[in-house]
């Protein structure tokens, strides 16, 4: 399937998607869309972002300790680093 709209690039680097193209790929406000770029084109494609958690669970449970640890204080970040690790 083929369908081409044209729009204007605004002062800011916006552009609305022509509803007609938000209506084929279901685009709804709040909808996460992605460009790629390729020797033929642009493709621009509804996509999902999945937060990744920024720690693993021992990593979690090594803060939650070291942080019941009241009045624990380190010279370095690496002085930490290396308490938690041993944890």
């Amino acid at each position: 399937m083929e369908h081409m709209e044209i729009a204007k690039v605004t002062s800011k680097g916006q552009v609305t998607i022509p509803a007609t193209i938000r209506e084929i790929l279901k685009l709804e406000p709040g909808s996460t869309v992605m460009f790629k770029v390729t020797k033929d084109g642009i493709y621009l494609s509804p996509c999902e972002v999945i937060e990744k958690p920024v720690y693993t669970l021992k990593e979690w449970k090594a803060i939650e300790k070291l942080v019941a640890e009241k009045g624990r204080s380190y010279k370095t970040v690496r002085e930490a680093k290396d308490h938690i690790d041993n944890l």
